[in-house]
């Protein structure tokens, strides 16, 4: 199988996520500053939706063009990271509708968690097909950053039960450290 095919039907499945959670947003029914105010929480949780899934799109991309093939195994770890991604909007609207209270908060870090568990193991599944030398596996090296974040989505779905404000700094920051595109699959892709 080409791997256009699958790029392709991963950037439209990806689309109907951001257009799924966008539709969340509801207007309010008054015209005054003040009625903004009651809908900051839905607001806000769809800006972090919004990047998470932009940050996936993008790193998607650059994933799949170390691809020379496409095999079974890759089709179904790409599915299996789309479906993960598909219960996004979900999270998003309920922490945003419950003011980031604590279950909605770690619903939204098991959300963020397990679309984080389903891209290694793509990456994993394209390593494979491709080989221990391929240029994904020589870009991924020791992945820090691949390694932390799962590590941080766990802290974070913990201590929503503690503070859930500091669930969300969590997830904040794991957006930040991932926003800038992964560099390492650019750099070893431009140097062959």
């Amino acid at each position: 199988m080409d791997k256009d095919r699958l790029l392709a039907f991963s950037d439209g499945v990806i689309a109907i996520i951001i257009t799924i959670m966008v539709l969340e947003l509801k207007a309010p029914h008054g015209a005054a500053w003040s009625d903004l105010v009651p809908l900051a929480s839905g607001f806000f949780s769809y800006v972090l939706s919004f990047t998470y899934v932009a940050i996936y799109w993008n790193n998607h991309h650059h994933l799949l063009h170390t691809l020379t093939r496409v095999n079974g195994m890759i089709l179904w770890a790409n599915t299996h990271l789309l479906f993960w991604l598909s219960l996004i909007p979900f999270a998003t609207a309920w922490s945003g509708e419950n003011h980031f209270a604590p279950v909605p908060t770690a619903v939204y870090g098991m959300a963020l968690l397990m679309p984080a568990i389903a891209y290694y193991l793509l990456q994993k599944a394209i390593v494979r097909l491709e080989g221990a030398h391929s240029t994904l596996a020589r870009a991924l090296g020791r992945d820090a950053k691949g390694k932390a974040s799962p590590l941080l989505y766990a802290a974070a779905i913990a201590l929503a039960f503690v503070n859930p404000w500091i669930s969300v700094a969590i997830y904040m920051a794991v957006a930040v450290m991932w926003f800038i595109p992964d560099p390492r699959i650019e750099r070893t892709v431009g140097a062959e």
